[in-house]
């Protein structure tokens, strides 16, 4: 199947006039949403931070292995083998 290419097209990412109006467009939306709602993003932080604590914790397997540290010991002996 073979695929037809609009005349006039360079191939780039800004094929047409409309393409960059709405980016224009998009970034302006994008600069007023953020100035709006920053302080409320931004002053939800400390908490989001507090609350990934005990998430790391579970999934990052307790307090840096220190359990399974203790049990390569008793399986080695104790000791580094030379």
């Amino acid at each position: 199947m073979a695929h037809e290419q609009h005349s006039g097209s360079n191939g780039g990412w800004l094929r047409s006039r409309s393409e960059l109006v709405f980016l224009g467009f998009a970034a302006i939306a994008v600069f007023f949403l953020w100035e709006e709602h920053k302080v409320h993003l931004l002053g939800a932080l400390p908490y989001v931070l507090l609350l990934l604590c005990p998430l790391l914790h579970m999934f990052h397997g307790g307090h840096g292995g220190h359990k399974d540290q203790s049990e390569n010991h008793k399986h080695d002996g104790g000791g580094e083998k030379t």
